[in-house]
């Protein structure tokens, strides 16, 4: 399987917007899905997170995250927050793609540039899946992305359908045979 890239980030993030723009004047201030956060909140938390990781490829801290928060208006609409996800998808993939392969930053310990682009591509099909509950739209994530993401931050992951292996893994599904998950991590540190 190979490394998650830049033109992955930028993928899950126009797979958000193909999904969620064609809804954008249903009501964004419902909860998204299990979430406590508004199905608004939470997209703007994937454009938070996705700089966020930007800055740490770039910023190459080791030992914990650089002093600094997006602030998406409250006045966006949906439609102008999925273009915020959108530019900061693109930040990250400028910096994930721009990283030499030996490049560390913190994330819970020493990270590279596929481990923040991995969290970045969950961070948006999670999130995008929690909107998409939240506003009543059937959705899931798709199977190519979703591999990515568990070879590279669930190596143990269990076999299954990707997607719903994801959903499981994540506290969002259901897996035969298997309780349903009430906390979960990720595996994004290399050593």
């Amino acid at each position: 399987m190979s490394a998650v890239t830049g033109a992955d980030v930028r993928e899950a993030a126009e797979e958000m917007t193909r999904v969620l723009l064609p809804h954008r004047e249903r009501d964004w201030s419902a909860p998204a899905g299990s979430l406590s956060w508004s199905c608004w909140t939470t997209a703007a938390h994937v454009a938070h997170d996705l700089l966020a990781y930007a800055g740490q490829v770039t910023g190459r801290p080791d030992d914990g995250y650089l002093p600094y928060d997006l602030r998406v208006s409250t006045e966006a609409s949906p439609t102008q927050v999925l273009t915020v996800v959108r530019a900061c998808a693109g930040l990250l993939a400028a910096a994930v793609d721009a990283a030499p392969s030996d490049t560390r930053a913190w994330h819970w310990g020493p990270c590279d540039p596929t481990g923040f682009a991995a969290m970045g591509v969950a961070e948006t099909l999670l999130h995008t899946y929690d909107i998409t509950l939240g506003l009543g739209v059937r959705w899931q994530p798709p199977q190519r992305l979703s591999a990515l993401v568990l070879h590279r931050l669930f190596p143990d992951a269990p076999p299954g359908a990707v997607p719903e292996v994801l959903l499981w893994l994540t506290g969002r599904g259901e897996l035969p045979g298997r309780d349903r998950r009430t906390s979960w991590s990720w595996h994004a540190r290399v050593d």
